[in-house]
């Protein structure tokens, strides 16, 4: 057997049909970026392949999990589910869209608690009924996404006219955003590890319901060059997605609240979606819920940040954490809603409906206003 059929034989049926996806809408994208084509034609070529290929991300942290436990796991593959999500803010500041940005860093927390929670609660719930999971580590989770809301509420509040930081949204942001990193620095060790729940967590790949892929385990080589890939794909087709963002937009007459809070979240978000719905789907409630919630957290807590500090030194556009009202109302309903379904450490389908409805009365919300353009 040749070194390439050896290889190919690491690759299931999916896992080959999600490569040539991504692959195909990235060649897709270039030829017609090449050939001069519409906004909304390349817009929605990139968005594909960015699902694509936060697919496969999400594939090689799937082969890298095997070797941790779920907790560890739901770390992993958050933080790299959030790479498109990282590449796409860093060239629309460049591109001078902080509204965007700002409104997809609250859109990516909003899409992952409510939307991606949701559906992930009505399909395990729909095949398993009633599901549970750590309690104690929902608990933390809903904390850090009160602490979330109130980072984003407090600048806003704050600078506003008459506020005691009036005039002063950069600086406040700066000194939030180093508050806000020092908090996930503190909280992964707990993410990782955690503290004793009382309940011992099924090693991944043996929890209930759970058959392992009929493909061999990858080499740890193989998981680390995949994920290397992708991501550097990612990077260049986040760029075309940006360039092709506002031509996009302009022609569909859509919000620049509406493109960053739904269009430019979910392009981002496909990792949890695929990874959080599959797990529940297994009745493997604990890896799911680390997933969808932490990636909603490293949003907030390190994503975020990040960009309000490299806006700085990017030059151009200047990003703050000061957003609308609506903003700020949103992620407070969304962290009560998502405490308050998530502390008994239970989950039913219903309240995959209820974290369901109110995204899409939030997108809704936002669908009239400004046009980019």
């Amino acid at each position: 057997m040749s070194e390439d059929e050896l290889l190919l034989g690491y690759f299931d049926t999916r896992t080959r049909a999600l490569a040539t996806a991504a692959i195909g809408a990235s060649l897709a994208t270039l030829l017609l970026r090449s050939g001069g084509a519409g906004g909304v034609a390349v817009f929605v070529a990139s968005a594909i392949a960015l699902a694509g290929l936060a697919a496969i991300v999400g594939e090689g942290t799937d082969q890298l999990s095997r070797r941790l436990g779920p907790r560890a796991t739901g770390v992993l593959q958050s933080g790299l589910g959030n790479l498109p999500e990282f590449f796409i803010g860093i060239f629309a500041l460049r591109a001078g869209l902080t509204d965007v940005v700002r409104a997809a860093l609250v859109g990516s927390i909003l899409a992952n608690t409510l939307l991606v929670l949701g559906l992930a609660f009505v399909a395990g719930g729909l095949r398993h009924g009633r599901q549970r999971f750590g309690a104690e580590q929902t608990r933390l989770i809903s904390t850090l996404l009160v602490l979330s809301a109130a980072a984003i509420a407090v600048p806003t509040i704050a600078t506003a006219p008459g506020g005691p930081a009036q005039g002063h949204a950069v600086e406040l942001s700066v000194v939030v955003s180093l508050v806000l990193l020092a908090v996930f620095a503190a909280s992964l060790p707990f993410a990782v590890g955690g503290a004793d729940s009382g309940r011992a967590e099924s090693p991944v790949g043996q929890a209930a319901g759970w058959n392992p892929p009929a493909a061999q385990a990858w080499p740890g080589s193989l998981a680390v060059a995949v994920l290397l890939v992708a991501g550097v794909a990612a990077a260049v087709v986040s760029d075309w997605f940006v360039d092709a963002l506002q031509p996009a937009m302009t022609s569909l007459g859509m919000s620049q609240s509406f493109a960053g809070l739904v269009v430019v979240a979910i392009a981002g978000n496909a990792v949890e979606n695929v990874v959080g719905v599959r797990a529940m789907l297994a009745d493997r409630a604990d890896l799911a819920i680390s997933v969808i919630l932490n990636s909603s957290l490293q949003v907030a807590l390190a994503l975020a940040p990040v960009l309000v500090l490299a806006s700085l030194v990017m030059g151009g556009a200047t990003l703050t954490l000061v957003v609308s009202p609506l903003l700020v109302a949103a992620l407070a309903l969304t962290a009560v809603l998502a405490a308050v379904v998530v502390v008994d450490g239970e989950s039913t389908w219903l309240e995959g409906v209820a974290l369901i409805g109110l995204y899409v009365i939030l997108a809704a919300s936002v669908w009239w206003g400004p046009p980019i353009g």
